[in-house]
């Protein structure tokens, strides 16, 4: 099977979405941006790989009568066993990788003392793990990382404890040997993978062991790659491959919602306001300007002010009964202005509120500079699953343009992606 991929290389994430030539989404992926693109890019069009096979799987199975209404079922357990095996493997290469780098002065004299606690460590890692991919188990986050990270902290600092030893003497090694593991992607078969979570799974592995074996022998052929994002130029291809994400959020848009005239667009750097005709083709854009003011980085900066999840200041926001006025969507300012709201006896919940209002209000002034909202709307990037953000949206563009149909996918930050997949599937497909 030909298959055609978008990347977008963010400044926070990167995507990638797998096409086929008849422009059907077969699989997206994402993973956190890192200095090294090259892996980003190369990890993220692994984990769309990864979700086109589950697609291929759910087509196959569809066929068979025996799974008829399991379906969905299925292909969820086959995906925890699947990514608990991932998660195994990537645990034992930062395992190797951190007794690998338990070298020089400062573990003269104690290296065996420090190889027995991370040894311990991560064997209480391993026994737990399989807890974080039980059915309804609640993850923060599905990043290697970040899974990985939460769990070392606590089992670490317990095994150091019992052993008589200082945290610091594997705080120090773990976080040099995080940043090594996690700028290489998971090594392994991935069809073998997937056969070990079909053995491994939970469901009657009979009905399903052919249909998904048979789906596994799909060959998917990497026929055209196209990147773009904040980060495109560092992206591993020839330059005819490269387009520039105003296009491609243009286009990517246009896929999602035919429709679509106007696009808005916030992402971790930037804010982009689209203007695209009946076929997807950029007519006039704006974007903010070198500042991150009023984009995804600048709710992160707050987040951590208020030492809290970046996923948590929407919904705290929603349930503010006024908003805070704010003068300022600095990012260099802002944390200054949050203080003072504060010391001033405000509410967490309606400073976020007038937080959220003043960076829709700078993303309306970019809009207003593109031409303005015609009809249909689209709004697009990670901000557009901020709830409070959207309701700040609504409010103004109501205010301003009346009765517009606005748009919001829930895959909407695999837009540039998925445009960028359109665009190699036309470099191909007449």
């Amino acid at each position: 099977m030909r298959c055609f991929i978008g990347i977008d290389l963010g400044s926070t994430t990167t995507k990638a979405v797998v096409m086929d030539e008849n422009l059907d989404v077969l699989g997206r992926g994402i993973t956190n941006s890192r200095s090294n693109y090259d892996t980003a890019a190369a990890v993220s069009k692994q984990e769309a790989l990864i979700d086109a096979r589950l697609t291929l799987f759910r087509r196959a199975l569809g066929g068979v009568p025996a799974v008829a209404g399991e379906v969905d079922a299925i292909l969820a357990d086959l995906e925890r066993n699947f990514r608990h095996i991932q998660f195994l493997e990537q645990l034992d290469d930062l395992e190797r990788t951190a007794i690998a780098n338990i070298k020089g002065p400062r573990y003269a004299g104690r290296e065996r003392a420090v190889v027995e606690v991370l040894e311990e460590t991560f064997r209480r890692l391993r026994a737990q793990s399989a807890a974080l991919f039980q059915p309804g188990a609640r993850r923060k986050s599905d990043f290697f990382r970040d899974l990985a990270g939460s769990d070392f902290m606590q089992v670490g600092e317990a095994v150091c404890r019992e052993a008589g030893i200082g945290f610091d003497s594997i705080l120090n090694v773990y976080d040099k040997s995080i940043l090594e593991v996690e700028n290489r992607p998971p090594a392994g078969d991935m069809e073998g993978k997937f056969i070990r979570a079909l053995e491994k799974g939970t469901m009657d592995a009979g009905a399903i062991a052919e249909p998904v074996r048979a789906a596994l022998a799909i060959p998917l052929e990497e026929t055209y790659v196209v990147g773009t994002g904040y980060g495109r130029v560092r992206l591993p291809f020839p330059k005819e491959h490269i387009r520039s994400e105003i296009l491609c959020h243009g286009l990517g848009a246009h896929m999602m919602y035919p429709g679509t005239r106007t696009v808005l667009d916030i992402g971790g750097q930037d804010t982009k306001g689209i203007q695209v005709d009946g076929a997807g083709i950029v007519e006039n854009f704006q974007m903010n300007d070198r500042c991150a003011a009023g984009c995804g980085r600048y709710l992160g900066y707050i987040a951590d002010e208020m030492n809290m999840g970046l996923h948590e200041l929407g919904p705290l926001a929603m349930a503010s009964t006024k908003q805070v006025r704010i003068n300022s969507t600095c990012t260099v300012f802002a944390g200054a202005e949050l203080r003072d709201r504060l010391a001033l006896g405000e509410k967490r919940e309606d400073i976020l509120a007038g937080l959220h209002r003043a960076i829709i209000l700078r993303a309306m002034s970019i809009l207003s500079r593109a031409g303005g909202v015609k009809d249909q709307f689209t709004f697009t990037g990670g901000v557009a699953k901020n709830e409070a953000a959207v309701r700040e949206l609504r409010k103004l563009i109501k205010e301003n343009y009346g009765d517009v149909q606005i748009n919001i996918n829930p895959d909407s930050i695999y837009t540039g992606a998925l445009g960028a997949a359109t665009f190699a599937v036309r470099a191909v497909v007449n």
